[in-house]
């Protein structure tokens, strides 16, 4: 699978806001399946409004994306399914459901990971104290674990990214990465990364500037 952006421009941003994009305005950028790729730019250019596009979440832009060959604006809840995975910036997580349920939610209708499977990433990532804890009691940093193994709790060739490690210390980043490496390479899958900064977690095959 690869995702093809055609001139995309959010429609409540001016061509002098996005003129030294590497992605809006672009005839074509192309994400490859595979591939890893970071996104980096300031506060307030764009950048999670280009994984809402992708991910369909948001359709207020001018311009195509194209799905393989296909092209959908409004309608990519199939590819959602087996195709697309997303880490949400603000989590999205269910705010009385504990974090068990959060993930198991997910992994309900897509089947793809045993109980095991989630109970060793929960542990892994040191939210075995927690997991019968409701989400609104978590810290952020912990939510934003818990949006991490739920992504993961589906089929995908990619996985976008929306500055997940913001509320993270050094060792749950590092524990984060492998993980996520390990899960794209028994994919053979592509992240698309968003960052404030250079964010060196992973060998990324490109670096664009938004």
């Amino acid at each position: 699978m690869k995702i093809e952006l055609k001139n995309i421009k959010p429609t409540y941003m001016s061509e002098d806001e996005i003129s030294k994009s590497d992605i809006y305005l672009q005839n074509s950028v192309i994400f490859e399946k595979g591939k890893k790729y970071l996104i980096k730019a300031n506060s307030g250019l764009g950048k999670t409004s280009i994984l809402n596009f992708i991910y369909g979440s948001n359709i207020n832009f001018d311009g195509k994306i194209n799905y393989n060959t296909t092209f959908f604006k409004n309608n990519v809840f199939n590819l959602r399914k087996k195709k697309i995975s997303y880490v949400f910036q603000d989590f999205k997580l269910f705010p009385n459901l504990t974090v068990f349920e959060n993930i198991q939610l997910k992994n309900i209708i897509t089947k793809h990971k045993t109980t095991d499977e989630i109970e060793n990433l929960i542990n892994s990532l040191k939210l075995n104290t927690k997991k019968d804890t409701i989400i609104k009691s978590l810290s952020l940093g912990q939510q934003q674990r818990v949006a991490i193994i739920r992504s993961l709790c589906q089929p995908f060739d990619f996985l976008l990214l929306d500055e997940p490690f913001s509320h993270l210390d050094k060792e749950n980043i590092k524990i984060i990465s492998k993980i996520i490496n390990e899960e794209i390479k028994k994919q053979n899958a592509s992240i698309i990364l968003t960052s404030l900064d250079n964010e060196y977690f992973f060998d990324y095959d490109k670096i664009l500037n938004l």
